[in-house]
């Protein structure tokens, strides 16, 4: 359906796709806006970088001392994990690697992953997930009818970074996101990935709701994690990254090779954003990860409006991978197509952690808990 009132970004790409987007006098979205202040305040370039960087890296080997990792680094195939994974070599750290097989992997990310750790000496740990359980958890996002069905993918990769560190007494985890090649996500497109307890109502209300091996965060991990602003440490903010100069390097020096687009290293992750957000939502991830690019002048919004003109990948292939996921997850053809017509639903059409933070009692307790912390450090104080 036309979207009513159409606009577009008058600096990037982002469109009234967004539900959510706003608009400044001058025609540029909230997303631009809040992309230069991440900018501002979590990217550091040059010799500041350097030095910040620095002293980050000599903590992390001191923590690692007498173990045989100092840190942990995810890997999936693609152009972001594959140059931390170099970068990380290059600062002198002694990383392990950690990949979720989901069972959508190609055969390129697979291949690439292999050149990459060999090449650079880093050893691997693959979680092989269980593919029946996470098989009935994608049903149920998919018959749940929200947005971003790769929820529990991404939900199990950050489980196992956190829960692999602990078994290795690690205390940091490297990511490749970046501000400069991922921003400009709107939260109606995509949100809820630490939180299980969201993952968990549409597993109850669309699935069978049995879990015994599937990684998650604990409702204490998700408190600490999220609320306490602790995260991995995103190492490409530090250094002067640019995506057209990591894919020359990694092709040339770990025999990286292309598999046609952004997070298409997954099979089930092309669909996703090819084509199940675009017919189903009219959501085209490919504005988002262009207008970072556009933001940080890596290219021109001209170039980013161009791109934009071809379907987000060749529509035989569409219709091939639509046949593939729905036999591979066992959907008849009708039962599928009524997953695409199906009317939108949204994460807080369901419980999650958040809604419990947020709920009367929870919010009780934590005010009550910052008044006496609040009181007993004025007594400090006064002592």
């Amino acid at each position: 359906m036309p979207i009513l009132n159409y606009q577009i970004c008058s600096r990037c790409v982002m469109d009234t796709s967004d539900p959510g987007i706003t608009f400044d006098e001058a025609g540029v979205c909230n997303h631009c806006h809040d992309h230069d202040e991440a900018l501002g305040k979590q990217v550091f370039s040059g010799e500041d970088g350097r030095r910040r960087l620095d002293q980050i890296i000599e903590r992390i080997k001191r923590e690692g001392v007498g173990k045989a990792y100092d840190c942990i680094i995810g890997v999936s195939g693609g152009v972001d994990s594959t140059y931390t994974a170099w970068q990380v070599k290059e600062l002198g750290l002694r990383p392990l690697a950690v990949h979720l097989d989901n069972g959508w992997n190609s055969e390129i990310a697979v291949k690439n992953i292999a050149n990459a750790l060999e090449r650079l000496n880093i050893d691997l740990y693959t979680h092989v997930i269980d593919w029946e359980e996470y098989r009935d958890i994608q049903r149920a996002f998919l018959l749940a009818s929200v947005a971003d069905v790769e929820i529990p993918s991404d939900h199990a990769i950050l489980a196992c970074l956190y829960q692999t560190a602990a078994k290795h007494g690690i205390k940091t985890i490297i990511s490749g996101n970046n501000i400069r090649t991922e921003s400009h996500l709107p939260p109606s497109w995509s949100q809820g990935h630490l939180d299980y307890g969201y993952i968990k109502d549409i597993h109850t209300r669309f699935g069978n709701g049995r879990v015994k091996t599937f990684p998650r965060l604990s409702f204490y991990q998700y408190l600490t994690h999220v609320r306490s602003g602790q995260k991995p440490f995103d190492v490409l903010n530090y250094v002067d990254y640019g995506r057209d100069q990591a894919l020359e390097l990694i092709q040339r020096e770990l025999g990286w090779r292309d598999y046609g687009g952004k997070h298409h290293e997954s099979v089930f992750t092309r669909w996703y954003q090819g084509c199940y957000l675009p017919r189903k939502f009219g959501f085209d991830k490919r504005r988002t990860h262009l207008s970072s690019l556009v933001s940080t002048d890596q290219i021109t919004r001209q170039q980013a409006l161009a791109e934009l003109q071809p379907p987000p990948y060749d529509e035989k292939l569409q219709d091939a991978d639509c046949a593939y996921v729905a036999k591979k997850l066992g959907f008849s053809t009708v039962e599928f197509d009524a997953i695409m017509t199906a009317a939108p639903a949204y994460f807080d059409d369901f419980h999650s952690y958040r809604k419990a933070l947020n709920s009367g009692l929870l919010k009780t307790a934590r005010q009550a808990r910052s008044a006496f912390l609040r009181l007993t450090s004025r007594d400090r104080v006064g002592v």
